[in-house]
């Protein structure tokens, strides 16, 4: 059986994407989440076996929205699978979405068999499902040797971290601790451990380690 979690922070949406897995006995949904945050909340309390297979994320949510979501659990999950499903289809949602982490972008008008096909495809071979007209803009983007931030080298920050936080995350990763990081920004201890707590609210983890492991491998630091 295939474990599946959906997060979509309508749950008519969410009763429809169960309702076109059903047409399937290989599928489990083993539960739902209404945004990003419930999401992150939801995974964590559950042991490794447990893990869900496949993630299925909408993109637009309140509180942690999809791209966020699946940055940060694709770090701390590496052996899930996040298939993005949403109605979207602009550039700049695909290009941050595949930097994120997901495997896989389907448009929520796909038939419940389409889906489903993909999604069977995906667990037995690890082919990232693609739906056609998202697979025509990757091509695109591909021939032209363009993206949606071909303007610059910085790519969005969809943790939002502000300046200061990023700065105290570098020096974080070099090892130092809260007396040092302000000694050298000439900020106050508590300061520093101030912009942590935020730090480690916004890329949803408890601990130096977690915070590191999402910033080395999403490219923050």
């Amino acid at each position: 059986m295939i474990r599946i979690a959906i997060v979509d922070d309508k749950l008519r949406n969410r009763r429809i994407v169960a309702e076109k897995l059903s047409v399937s006995n290989r599928f489990q949904v083993i539960f739902e989440a209404g945004d990003g945050n419930e999401f992150l909340d939801k995974i964590r309390t559950l042991e490794s076996s447990h893990l869900p297979d496949i993630i299925l994320m909408d993109l637009e949510m309140p509180e942690i929205n999809g791209i966020a979501a699946i940055a940060i659990a694709s770090s701390l999950y590496p052996a899930i699978k996040f298939v993005v499903l949403t109605v979207f289809d602009d550039d700049d949602k695909i290009f941050s979405a595949i930097k994120a982490g997901a495997s896989g972008y389907l448009l929520k008008e796909e038939s419940g068999g389409v889906i489903v096909d993909m999604l069977l495809n995906l667990w037995e071979s690890g082919a990232g499902p693609i739906s056609p007209s998202i697979a025509y803009k990757i091509l695109q983007m591909l021939k032209t040797r363009e993206t949606p931030n071909a303007g610059g080298s910085e790519q969005p920050d969809i943790f939002q971290l502000s300046q200061r936080e990023k700065e105290i995350l570098e020096l974080l990763a070099e090892g130092f601790e809260y007396k040092e990081i302000g000694d050298r920004l000439f900020i106050s201890p508590n300061t520093v451990k101030k912009h942590c707590i935020s730090i480690y609210q916004k890329l949803h983890v408890n601990n130096r380690a977690q915070a590191l492991k999402i910033a080395y491998m999403k490219g923050l630091i």
